[in-house]
């Protein structure tokens, strides 16, 4: 799976009008972007705002980061998937993760029965539809080594979200040499130290006190001192969140690379309701690929 060494992680299309979307990803593919990453959140359902942001370029690859295995039977996960495999070879990439704790619910076993589901679905000889001109690319959202090693097994790697460059290392010692590593990785364009970590501890705080989240940080050294109820100390946030000038964000970014990732999806963070990302999106394009003359970013 190659999709370049740098993407675009974003929430930014939920809640905007489909033409302003349209816009923007058809922007970013001139800018060079490679990648494009959506989460499954605020009410746009997964599959079908791929199938549009794929629809509205002819190159870029679009990337669920995650589709919740919850909110679809996973022969519809197939079918979907399928299609989209068939009507744009080698462009879209089915994400799938848990989203989240749910009482009583395993999530290696969820992940896992899941997984069995989709395999069934894609085994059965009695689908009228056609079988797809490229096969169907799957990661799965994984943080622990157990989850890790499914995804090594059972997908083609996995996607990380919120991680430091020693997770990542983690992860790529868990994967082996060859099954895809994405990181997702926020990134701030904010030079004032105390400014920067208030933005970021906004944007953070919903994962410092959720107990899986907590658990991840832990297991990766910090303490409960590190998480300090919810607001997280200045090390911890720093990790998590890339700021300062470009050049420090940029170099920052590459050490994910050099830890073991293939890929890093970058979430800009910061930007004021009702604004768009772009133009930090068209300064991150030039710097990562300054002699681009139309190469993809990242290449």
């Amino acid at each position: 799976m190659d999709l370049g060494r740098f993407g675009i992680w974003t929430f930014d299309f939920e809640g905007r009008p489909a033409g302003a979307v349209r816009d923007s990803v058809q922007e970013l593919e001139e800018l060079g972007w490679r990648a494009i990453w959506i989460p499954e959140l605020h009410g746009r359902e997964a599959l079908t705002h791929a199938a549009y942001l794929l629809s509205c370029t002819q190159r870029i690859s679009v990337v669920n980061g995650i589709a919740q295995i919850w909110a679809r039977e996973p022969r519809w996960t197939h079918g979907a998937a399928a299609l989209l495999a068939d009507a744009y070879p080698d462009r879209h990439v089915l994400g799938l993760g848990v989203g989240g704790a749910r009482p009583g619910i395993k999530p290696l076993q969820a992940m896992h029965e899941y997984l069995d589901s989709l395999d069934d679905a894609l085994a059965t000889t009695t689908s009228v539809d056609p079988a797809p001109q490229a096969p169907i690319r799957r990661l799965l959202a994984a943080y622990g080594p157990k989850m890790l090693a499914m995804a090594r097994d059972r997908a083609s790697g996995a996607h990380t979200y919120h991680v430091t460059h020693a997770h990542t290392a983690q992860a790529r010692e868990v994967l082996g040499a060859h099954p895809f590593l994405g990181v997702e990785h926020a990134v701030l364009f904010e030079s004032d130290p105390s400014r920067a970590r208030e933005i970021a501890r906004e944007h953070l705080h919903p994962y410092f006190t959720q107990t899986y989240n907590i658990a991840k940080f832990l297991r990766l050294g910090y303490t409960d001192a590190d998480i300090d109820g919810g607001r997280g100390s200045d090390r911890l946030v720093d990790d998590l969140v890339f700021w300062g000038d470009l050049d420090t964000i940029v170099g920052k970014l590459h050490q994910h690379l050099d830890a073991g990732a293939d890929h890093v999806g970058i979430q800009v963070i910061g930007v004021e309701p009702g604004e768009t990302a772009m133009p930090r999106w068209r300064r991150l394009a030039e710097a990562l690929s300054p002699t681009t003359n139309g190469t993809p970013v990242g290449t």
